[in-house]
């Protein structure tokens, strides 16, 4: 099973825009990650994203690039303050899945599953980026495997 987390696409300030839609440079970041992500040949069964536009709007690019077979679709828990642990619980070790939501949840949820520990901060993540994670099924522990980000340094 591989679990891949992806905080979404910079978005617009609240002042600005109080949906957050992506900005111009959040489109095109989220777009060339998707891009590498399917050249790496990454394939998630089915994407989930928090009901907020702009992890909407991230979930949908790249699904055009990766075509996940299970769709696109919105689940409650994800917005950033929600409990990590009921993420934890519902995760199928059978299933490819992809996530695209925000911080704090994101961070609190990989320091959760490697760690025990959802306030250790274990990862950094960046808008737009891909962290995935995977199962040693030997040690019953998550690490983290690879992660995809815009920016490096």
């Amino acid at each position: 099973m591989a679990l891949y987390l992806v905080q979404h696409g910079k978005s617009l300030p609240k002042e600005q825009d109080p949906e957050q839609a992506l900005t111009e440079d959040g489109i095109a970041d989220v777009k060339r990650i998707a891009a590498v992500a399917k050249g790496y040949g990454v394939k998630p069964s089915r994407i989930l994203h928090s009901g907020k536009l702009r992890a909407k709007q991230t979930a949908k690019l790249i699904a055009e690039q990766l075509e996940p077979s299970g769709g696109v679709s919105p689940r409650n828990g994800l917005d950033p303050n929600d409990d990590v642990a009921a993420v934890a619980g519902y995760l199928d070790p059978k299933e490819d899945l992809m996530v695209v939501g925000h911080l704090p949840f994101l961070e609190r949820l990989t320091s959760l599953l490697t760690s025990g520990l959802p306030e250790k901060l274990v990862f950094k993540f960046q808008n737009g980026g891909i962290v995935c994670l995977d199962l040693d099924r030997e040690r019953h522990a998550w690490y983290i495997k690879w992660t995809l980000m815009p920016q490096i340094g």
